[in-house]
Order: C-alpha cells, then structure tokens, then sequence
C-alpha cells in the first residue's frame, strides 16, 4: 500500500471494517460512512475489476456497468500494477464458493 495512504486513521478504519460480521453491517457502516455516489461507485469499480478479471472488452464493461473508459482504465492499472487487493479478495470468493460446493 501507498506510504501516502497509511495512516493512524486510515489504521482505525481499516481495523473498524475488520469487526463487521455481516453484509447488514456492512451496509449499516459503509451507509454510514460514505455517501451513495461515493458507495455506488465502490461498488462499480468492485463489479469492473470482476469483469476485467474475467477478460470482458473494456466496450462490454462499459455497456454493462455504466463506467467510463478512464474508471475502467484505472481499474486495470491497478490490477495490473497494483497491491493485488483486488485479486486476493478474487481468490478468496472463489475459494469459499468452492468450499461452498464442497459441502452441499
């Protein structure tokens, strides 16, 4: 993560986001949190990333989703360049559909 995004708050959001136990809360906390543009947004990229992953055309995302070719370019970039955030929570869904499976 970017040294320009550590910080003790960003430390105690991070930490606050770890509590939550339920979709429900999540809603409650991030409605709570952030405004609707701000959470639709979020929710956007999360849905863009998703796609790209799964090698949609940026013209099919962008039909789909609403984004623009700068939000789906500065998506890509940061799947391409980034942390890998986005690709670990990837694997971890897919890890627990699996496992999902794996039980029924």
């Amino acid at each position: 993560m970017s040294k320009t995004v550590r910080s003790p708050a960003v430390d105690e959001l991070c930490d606050a986001v770890l509590l939550l136990r339920s979709r429900e809360e999540c809603y409650s906390f991030f409605q709570d949190l952030c405004t609707v543009s701000e959470l639709i947004s979020l929710g956007q990229r999360f849905e863009v990333a998703k796609m790209l992953t799964e090698e949609k055309t940026y013209l099919d995302i962008a039909r789909r989703t609403g984004a623009s070719t700068a939000t789906i370019s500065r998506v890509n970039r940061a799947l391409e360049y980034g942390s890998d955030g986005y690709r670990m929570i990837f694997d971890r869904i897919k890890e627990t559909a699996a496992d999902q499976d794996s039980e029924k």
